[in-house]
């Protein structure tokens, strides 16, 4: 974001990112879906990128200042520029705040995992979000801002078991964020990394933890909206404030 989080002439109270506009992937559900609605209602017109149609539609009826569903398969090597080139005509202009929180969530041992699942993590936490930064990248140097949020998690500085795609990805993950942190500084463009612990989300459908001893109860987790209040307090600080990382855990 350019200078501090000054409201739009004719903004509501309350709303310091009036007049930016924000993209933010993962929306459908948990984290990405509770952060645009955290930056929505911080003031901000938001772009909600996600594969399902059924569910963008829903979020995006349900946010202010004509907030946009850009359906999309990150998976795909071309997906970044494409998204790029599409929330640029979808907002009217380049975004001022990225939020990446799509992910994926293969819990199994090395050997049962499947070249599948090792795709999805390398590309939903590697290579789309370095695809992605390095297409917005250039228009944000030449206006001297812009926020990129990227969403870790505590398996992206510890490992545990069953998490070989996994923490693998969101190790590298953080050396992105770290390496672009490095590259852009003093340009004006701010990287910050959030990293929760277990949050419950529908990642963990499919787990049962509350089922599984090794695996924290849903009930000692944090929530979507604790992570996107995170975010949406990032993005809010002052220009000359840089949010290098928030580690988020539950009391």
């Amino acid at each position: 974001m350019s200078g501090p989080a000054k409201a739009a002439p004719g903004a509501a109270p309350g709303e310091p990112l009036a007049g930016r506009r924000a993209i933010v992937t993962g929306a459908s559900r948990g984290i990405g879906a509770a952060s645009a609605r955290v930056l929505a209602a911080l003031g901000a017109r938001v772009a909600c990128v996600a594969r399902s149609r059924e569910a963008l539609a829903a979020l995006v009826a349900e946010l202010p200042h004509d907030a946009v569903a850009l359906p999309a398969d990150l998976l795909r090597a071309e997906a970044a520029d494409l998204l790029a080139a599409g929330a640029r005509e979808a907002l009217g202009g380049e975004a001022d705040v990225i939020v990446h929180a799509a992910g994926t969530f293969p819990l199994a041992p090395l050997e049962e995992l499947t070249d599948a699942d090792l795709d999805a993590a390398l590309a939903l936490h590697v290579a789309f979000p370095l695809r992605f930064v390095r297409a917005l990248l250039p228009g944000f140097r030449t206006r001297g801002s812009g926020h990129v949020v990227l969403i870790g998690s505590v398996a992206d500085r510890s490992v545990f078991p069953a998490n070989a795609a996994y923490a693998a990805t969101k190790h590298a993950l953080r050396a992105a964020h770290e390496v672009l942190r490095a590259e852009t500084r003093g340009s004006g463009v701010r990287m910050t990394l959030v990293s929760p612990a277990a949050t419950d989300t529908a990642i963990w459908d499919a787990h049962d933890p509350d089922g599984a001893a090794h695996l924290p109860a849903r009930a000692e987790m944090l929530r979507p909206e604790d992570v996107a209040d995170a975010v949406g307090w990032a993005v809010t600080r002052p220009a000359h404030v840089d949010i290098e990382e928030l580690r988020l855990s539950r009391s």
